[in-house]
């Protein structure tokens, strides 16, 4: 299992994305950093390299602070509940972390606070004064999080003030119409504050050179692609610090108040994570952070590429002695039933739920999540693919293949190996291509080509099923005897590879089926690819390594998920009224009739629509985010409300004069107010 043209470390440093500790783990976090991450690392610790593998809770950050005002608790009891849902769910799945830490622990404020200190000493950062939003009831500076308001590009109006969740634009907060304090509920004020910003721009030739000239053919094109687009657009000064009470404190004289931005914060969690896991076994953890000669591999998804990429390694060039990642193969996002998982909406399978309702397969979602990984693009989870992946591949092809070699060895030869007598060409030919099967598998894992890789193996799983059903041993026992042996011992050599191959894919699997051979992975090591159960060698007794999943437990599954869209759906129904208005707040909208004479798609956008209307007194542009619920050439002649008072402001380039008002049906559709009867252009809506 091993590639011969790549370059020879002395030890590896692997780390996977530091999940957020404000609700439990999903399938979309398994398939886009954990399991491939684990696959590879298992993979390594095979070959007999030296690696650690690191994660642990990324504990600070707005979005805890949020949960814990919303639940009336602390930030510290938020991060404890799912700090320890977390890592015990992680390590049930068989996430083989060789630490598993949190940004929470005394060494992780100490690890963080000293690189920052180390940046300050060199003069790295650039301190300036600016304003940001202020509430003057809680006495509190605003974090994005912490503001809502009005998108200015959909009209959504529950947009936060880093993103709109509607038409997933990136804001500022000063971008948002009417921004509303989400502590007070007041709008906020604008008040000067001193932070630290990180200079990306001054690093912007070190960028070009180890990124775009040293990595173009070995990083996946969306995380080249990614950084690429960053770096041409010109890199700005990244701001390093905030005004929060939860955080790592910042290690400077008359900086009350100030903590280290969670991104800052958060990666170097990997290495404070190192560090508890050096003092706890006795390693020296700057061998694996500092020398030229490890290998540092980040697993993320591809939310996370800028911070990994860019920002972190301008962090660890800046401080001077660490090492920059050889990789980042960063995953695109998994859905859910041809839907975007979401927290917010309960659109998810949580993995401690899949461990309750389906114990013991954590094998079988390890392999549905590989082997509909996206690696490339977006991909789908359902739950009848599990069902017919669990039932039509690990069941019937290497759960069957399995146990009928198992079953014939001990009903022919009481569960010893027979040896290989006169083996004909076909024998030596299966013989020879198990052969193969270890270096292709490598190669793919290595390559960050894990679907491949597992389809690999379970060829090998199909090339067994073949080879036994066509030799068909139990027809010729009786007049054969000599040559069943033959065909048993070449099966049980492919039930030994497997039992070694898939130990990075299926742990669990892998150790049972080592267990019922009487072998383990050194013994493969020791004794090479193949022919390494020798005649007269005991195995077990066979168990099954899969059982069928039924249609009941898939359709509990589907019903339940059914019944979460049902309730987001009808959700309208229990959200809670505004707050009361005087009637001359409402008098002060100028509703219209209006028509639509032009649409067009605003380019390089998914949601964006330029409309041209007709309001009687002549006609007004207003860009709209429709575009995903109509064409342009269905809605032209259309009638509509529109808010005729609302301020212009500009939209991709584009000023637009008022907004439409539209409601959103059970289907997620936005659905346009048109009035029962034809009614002239620029009638008032009273």
């Amino acid at each position: 299992m091993t590639n011969k043209n790549t370059r020879k470390y002395k030890r590896h440093t692997v780390t996977a994305a530091l999940p957020y500790a404000n609700g439990p783990i999903h399938i979309g976090h398994l398939a886009g950093v954990y399991v491939p991450a684990d696959i590879y690392t298992r993979y390594l610790r095979m070959k007999g390299e030296d690696v650690v593998f690191i994660c642990g809770s990324d504990e600070h950050g707005v979005p805890i602070t949020i949960k814990a005002r919303q639940e009336g608790i602390t930030p510290q009891q938020v991060v404890d509940k799912y700090h320890t849902l977390i890592k015990d769910s992680f390590r049930e799945f068989g996430i083989s972390f060789d630490v598993y830490s949190r940004t929470s622990a005394p060494i992780h404020h100490e690890t963080a606070a000293g690189i920052f200190k180390t940046l300050s000493d060199k003069n790295a950062f650039i301190e300036k004064e600016t304003e940001q939003y202020y509430d003057e009831e809680n006495r509190q500076f605003l974090a994005d999080r912490y503001i809502t308001g009005t998108c200015p590009h959909c009209g959504y109006e529950k947009a936060y003030g880093d993103q709109c969740e509607n038409c997933g634009t990136s804001l500022s907060p000063t971008d948002l119409i009417n921004p509303k304090s989400t502590l007070s509920g007041n709008k906020p004020v604008m008040k000067k504050t001193r932070h630290w910003y990180l200079p990306l721009g001054n690093y912007e030739k070190m960028l070009r050179h180890w990124i775009l000239d040293s990595h173009k053919e070995d990083w996946k094109p969306n995380v080249y692609g990614q950084c690429k687009s960053w770096i041409d657009q010109g890199l700005q000064p990244r701001a390093v610090t905030r005004d929060l009470d939860w955080g790592v404190k910042l290690p400077l004289e008359n900086t009350e108040g100030k903590v280290l931005y969670v991104w800052f914060d958060a990666p170097i969690g990997y290495i404070s994570a190192t560090r508890e896991w050096a003092m706890k076994t006795g390693n020296d953890w700057k061998k694996y952070w500092q020398d030229p000669d490890s290998k540092l591999v980040h697993f993320i998804g591809k939310d996370n590429i800028v911070f990994h990429c860019i920002i972190f390694p301008v962090m660890l060039h800046a401080e001077g002695s660490y090492i920059l990642p050889d990789n980042v193969p960063a995953n695109e996002f998994l859905n859910l039933e041809g839907d975007k998982i979401s927290t917010s909406r309960n659109w998810a399978v949580w993995l401690h739920s899949f461990l309750e309702d389906f114990p013991g397969k954590q094998d079988v979602l390890r392999y549905v999540l590989c082997a509909a990984a996206p690696e490339t693009k977006d991909n789908d989870f359902t739950w009848k693919d599990l069902q017919a992946r669990n039932n039509n591949e690990l069941l019937a092809v290497l759960g069957n293949f399995v146990n009928r070699t198992l079953v014939l060895t001990h009903k022919y030869y009481d569960g010893k190996v027979p040896e290989i007598i006169d083996p004909a060409d076909a024998d030596l030919k299966t013989l020879e291509s198990i052969k193969d099967f270890p270096s292709v598998i490598g190669d793919n894992i290595e390559k960050y080509r894990f679907r491949e890789a597992l389809s690999q193996m379970m060829n090998l799983a199909r090339l067994g099923n073949r080879y036994l059903t066509e030799n068909e041993p139990w027809k010729l026992i009786r007049e054969e005897p000599e040559k069943v042996k033959t065909i048993i011992n070449v099966s049980l050599q492919i039930c030994a590879s497997l039992a070694v191959l898939s130990t990075p894919f299926l742990p669990f699997t892998a150790q049972k089926l080592q267990s019922m051979l009487n072998i383990s992975v050194k013994d493969w090591q020791d004794g090479g690819d193949t022919n390494f159960l020798p005649p007269g060698h005991t195995i077990n007794k066979p168990e099954l390594l899969f059982e069928k999943i039924e249609d009941a437990q898939i359709q509990l599954q589907v019903d339940r998920l059914l019944q979460t869209r049902q309730d987001n759906n009808t959700g309208n129904d229990h959200v809670p009224y505004k707050e009361a208005i005087d009637f001359d707040d409402f008098s002060k909208l100028d509703i219209r009739i209006a028509t639509v004479r032009n649409a067009e798609k605003v380019p390089k956008t998914k949601k964006l629509m330029k409309l041209i209307i007709d309001a009687g007194s002549g006609e007004f542009t207003i860009v709209s985010g429709i575009a995903e619920h109509y064409q342009p050439e269905t809605i032209t002649g259309r009638k509509v409300l529109w808010l005729a008072n609302l301020k212009p402001r500009k939209i991709k380039g584009i000023e637009s004069h008022g907004m439409l008002l539209m409601a959103e049906n059970n289907e997620g559709k936005l659905v346009f107010l048109t009035p029962e009867k034809d009614i002239e252009d620029g009638s008032i809506v009273c």
